[in-house]
């Protein structure tokens, strides 16, 4: 995607107003519980320090409903920031007015400051014109490198464009238009997209966006229990959305038309009790008199379905990753989404992409984030590009 980026723009001594995602879960002392959206900001951070440029930093945290909460301040951010890339990093109690203007004023070259959350105001998700110009007033350039509220039309994604040129993309929201959109116009084969989460119609577009250039699926999770209930399969008390039967049934056609492989679960691991280390049991092969009792639930895949997705994946060129296999962060409910999550790491040979949120906790809490090639930061926007939708805070930079 031909976006102006980062690195075409002329920043030393210039005020670069840069929106990024510090949406970090806090607890009840107000401590960052991970850092990852922050780490993910310090490339593009780091870049214009040490290029000259006066860094003035816009977030959102939480919902505070537009008006200022102490519960959703951005200031434990600061100090973690300051920390992650070794050098002070200034804080305003405010992200428009007069505090904002004397803060931006005092800077140096090479200084950083983060305004505080742009959600204590209503102008922000009203995207209103107002307030987009107080907030472009303090920068002469833009830069987005916020990819999680990308599919989002704010004030601080979209409307401060309208008010400031150049706007160019950060290396951040680069990296996610460069896997999710510039490495699928013509995937190395065999292309495999493994979803899973707990609906169909969550994934619907998605599925039906990547039918045309995927040459197989794999599908766990809830949203298998849907399918096999469309073929008429016993699920139990199993999670299943009963109203999507036929649409399931008509993405098995469409799929089975286009000459896809469609693998659904060849058997689920179930549970009478839905608790940590509770027993669990597989069912036999759906199909062959698999079968989920009434007073049970399916929670993962089971062991023959691991040893097929398995065996697909390690043959794959270029594999996409959307949703768990099951209730992984229940143990003892994990060991589909671990073993498809070492699968793919053991493929030493493909394009690997983790499209975000769930998946993404799935694979640094067992170990494998690092083996993958990308890991997107944001669950909704990754999902919408994926559907072929245009992201507003994407289409609002200059292109090249």
């Amino acid at each position: 995607m031909s976006k102006l980026s980062i690195r075409d723009l002329s920043p030393a001594g210039k005020r670069v107003l840069m929106r990024v995602d510090f949406n970090v879960p806090l607890d009840d002392q107000l401590q960052i519980t991970d850092d990852t959206r922050i780490t993910a900001a310090v490339p593009s951070i780091e870049y214009l320090v040490k290029a000259g440029a006066k860094v003035v930093l816009m977030s959102h945290l939480g919902r505070p409903k537009a008006a200022p909460n102490p519960k959703y301040s951005l200031k434990p951010v600061a100090v973690r920031l300051g920390e992650l890339i070794d050098a002070p990093v200034h804080f305003v109690e405010d992200c428009v007015g007069e505090k904002a203007e004397a803060a931006v004023a005092a800077m140096k070259d090479g200084e950083v400051l983060l305004l505080e959350n742009v959600r204590f105001y209503p102008g922000e998700e009203a995207n209103d014109a107002d307030f987009s110009k107080q907030l472009a007033s303090l920068g002469d350039l833009y830069v987005n490198d916020a990819f999680g509220t990308a599919h989002r039309a704010h004030a601080s994604t979209a409307g401060v464009t309208e008010y400031l040129s150049p706007c160019a993309m950060g290396f951040l929201v680069e990296k996610e238009l460069e896997y999710l959109v510039d490495k699928l116009e013509d995937p190395a084969r065999p292309f495999v997209v493994i979803m899973g989460g707990a609906k169909v119609s969550d994934k619907i577009e998605v599925l039906n966006r990547l039918m045309g250039k995927a040459d197989a699926f794999i599908i766990g999770g809830a949203m298998a229990n849907t399918f096999r209930l469309a073929q008429g399969y016993q699920i139990g008390k199993s999670l299943a959305e009963p109203d999507k039967t036929d649409l399931a049934l008509q993405i098995l056609d469409k799929a089975e038309k286009n000459g896809i492989e469609f693998l659904l679960p060849a058997d689920t691991r179930h549970t009478a009790e839905f608790r940590d280390e509770a027993p669990t049991e597989c069912t036999a092969v759906w199909g062959e008199g698999g079968a989920i009792p009434d007073d049970r639930e399916g929670i993962d895949i089971g062991d023959k379905a691991i040893e097929e997705f398995s065996k697909k994946i390690a043959e794959a060129g270029t594999i996409i990753w959307n949703g768990p296999m099951g209730v992984f962060e229940k143990r003892g409910f994990d060991i589909g989404t671990k073993a498809v999550g070492k699968a793919i790491a053991d493929n030493k040979k493909a394009v690997k992409i983790v499209g975000g949120g769930d998946s993404v906790t799935a694979a640094n809490q067992f170990g494998f984030g690092e083996e993958m090639d990308h890991m997107s930061t944001g669950g909704g926007a990754s999902l919408e590009l994926l559907e072929g939708k245009e992201l507003p805070g994407i289409a609002a930079l200059d292109d090249k």
